[in-house]
């Protein structure tokens, strides 16, 4: 005798765009997601409005959670993202009534939890476009096919026979009958959800496949644009390289002249010292001597000049060669660094100047409030009127002062929010100028700091000084400096 599954209360991922629900999907493939197991290249560099939704077996929403989630270049899910939706549902409060009672809501404008607000988005409920509304419609469909609770059917009347124990029964052949047709029904609807789902997934397979041939196709058009500028190039420095040996040749021609030319006046020099020497062996042979010993200094200082001139012209050839080489590497990395870095400072100023209005906004605020009641009256008259003081700092997002807390904020803000993300002051402090502006804060060999763009660690307890705040080069450096002071 097979037993069936028993509805079960279940967990999915719901996503929203302009139009409304666009996708559904089971708790299970959203972790896989998160896990970069997959990608979703048509959200790629956006935020989504997502929802975690709890159902329960009669296809009814208990809780609901509206947050965002963020898509990079690639498709993939931001691998920062560890958002606790399951505590956020359980400890949410009452929502409207959805066909199941009062569910759990949490969203921006209800957060059980402060410091996970600013993640939190608010559905909207109007008319036209009433996300709680979509929500349920979506369930109801049941494209994530949820095991259904069914309600067991009424016996007829005329059915029922009284038994000896006094209790009510179905005859026993008509029952089998009627589950024998519940069960194939049953089997016929998973078959037919099982065929959907493969016929889905072997849409997806398609679709990836397709991508991955336009992404192969894509690269592989650069890299005959590549070898073609490669080639001009190689062209150039050949080109350079012939002109090179032609006039190395020239000078070895001249050379060779000289060489001929220094062996002519040898030879007429002898033929005056033999006929100088008729009038006289003595004088000839001193004349001869002295003439072959200055032949022989010349010869050798013009064959050592020259001869150095040829490895000279070859050093510097290697040299060009050499270089070349090296100004071809560093200028494709430049290229590369300079269009991240264009990119990553546009989004650090707006992000920068955003913060600091804030910031400023806030002190003067907090400096107004301050001169006006030096005493605390009018912050115990504000706090006494329910004014609820709120501030905002990047890791610790928005704080909550109490009344006592307002003059330990004023005395030093940075201690305050540091103490809020559980890390040291200084901890701190470096981290915000690291969020501020993510590059490298290492030092290159002239002295000069690294600054290369590296990747945003976007909670203070995550950063380590030294390891957070510069790219792989100065991180093994570091490490080679540590291990050997060690």
């Amino acid at each position: 005798m097979s037993m069936q599954k028993k509805p079960q209360m279940v967990e999915a991922v719901v996503f929203f765009n302009d139009r409304g629900v666009c996708r559904e999907m089971l708790y299970p493939e959203f972790e896989a997601l998160l896990d970069n197991v997959v990608q979703m290249p048509e959200y790629a560099d956006q935020q989504m409005q997502l929802a975690y939704v709890l159902i329960n077996p009669r296809l009814l929403v208990k809780a609901v959670v509206f947050f965002y989630l963020d898509f990079d270049e690639k498709g993939e899910a931001d691998r920062g993202w560890n958002l606790p939706l399951r505590n956020l549902a359980d400890r949410a409060g009452r929502g409207p009534d959805m066909g199941a009672g009062p569910i759990r809501l949490a969203c921006r404008s209800q957060c059980p939890v402060s410091w996970h607000q600013m993640h939190l988005w608010d559905p909207t409920l109007e008319a036209s476009q009433n996300h709680l509304v979509q929500l349920r419609e979506s369930i109801k469909r049941n494209n994530l096919g949820v095991l259904v609770e069914e309600e067991p059917a009424a016996v007829e009347l005329a059915r029922l026979q009284m038994a000896d124990e006094h209790q009510w029964y179905a005859p026993a052949e008509e029952s089998r009958e009627e589950a024998e047709k519940l069960a194939r029904a049953m089997l016929e609807e998973h078959q037919q959800k099982t065929a959907e789902l493969l016929g889905q997934h072997e849409t997806r397979l398609s679709q990836i496949s397709q991508q991955h041939e336009q992404e192969l196709g894509r690269l592989k058009l650069g890299a005959q644009e590549q070898v073609k500028v490669l080639q001009a190039e190689l062209a150039a420095l050949r080109e350079g390289l012939k002109r090179e040996e032609e006039i190395n040749a020239g000078l070895r021609r001249e050379l060779d002249g000289q060489a001929n030319g220094f062996q002519r006046g040898r030879e007429e020099l002898t033929a005056q010292l033999r006929h100088i020497e008729q009038s006289g062996r003595d004088e000839l042979e001193q004349l001869r001597q002295q003439i072959e010993d200055e032949s022989r200094t010349r010869l050798a200082s013009l064959e050592a000049r020259y001869k150095e001139q040829i490895s000279v012209r070859d050093v510097e050839l290697g040299y060009r060669n050499e270089l070349d080489q090296q100004l071809q590497q560093e200028n494709q990395q430049l290229r590369k660094e300079a269009e991240q870095l264009r990119e990553e400072t546009a989004q650090l100023r707006q992000l920068a100047t955003q913060l600091q209005q804030g910031a400023e906004g806030l002190r003067l605020e907090l400096d107004t409030l301050s001169a006006k009641a030096a005493d605390g009256s009018v912050l115990e008259r504000l706090a006494g009127m329910g004014v609820i003081f709120v501030v905002y700092h990047p890791g610790a997002g928005h704080l909550t002062l109490s009344l006592q807390d307002v003059a330990r904020y004023q005395e030093n803000p940075m201690a305050y929010a540091a103490a809020k993300c559980f890390v040291a002051e200084d901890q701190y402090r470096s981290w915000l100028a690291h969020y501020q502006q993510p590059a490298c804060e290492g030092r290159l060999s002239n002295g000069e700091r690294c600054a290369m763009p590296i990747d945003r660690v976007e909670t203070p307890g995550r950063f380590v000084e030294g390891d957070s705040n510069c790219c792989s080069r100065h991180k093994t450096a570091g490490r080679l400096r540590s291990v050997t002071t060690g």
